[in-house]
C-alpha cells in the first residue's frame, strides 16, 4: 500500500475513534451519576474481597505430619 494512502486511512480512522470517544464521554456524563454511598460500599466490599483473597493465597502451609 502506498505510504500516503496508508497515512490518509490512519488519519480517517483516528478521527472516527476520537468522535466515538467524544460521543461515549457525552453519553456517560448524561447518565445519572451513581450515588456516592453505593460507590463507597462497592469499593469497600471490593477491597475486602481482595484482602480475603490475598490472605487465602498467602496462608501458611502446615507441614505434613511424618509418623
Amino acid at each position: 500500500m502506498h505510504p500516503e494512502t496508508h497515512l490518509a486511512l490512519h488519519h480517517a480512522r483516528a478521527a472516527d475513534l476520537r468522535a466515538e470517544a467524544d460521543a461515549h464521554r457525552l453519553a456517560a456524563s448524561a447518565r445519572r451519576p451513581r450515588r456516592l454511598r453505593t460507590r463507597r460500599l462497592r469499593t469497600r466490599l471490593g477491597w475486602t474481597l481482595v484482602d480475603v483473597g490475598l490472605r487465602l493465597a498467602a496462608a501458611p502451609r502446615t507441614p505434613a505430619l511424618v509418623p
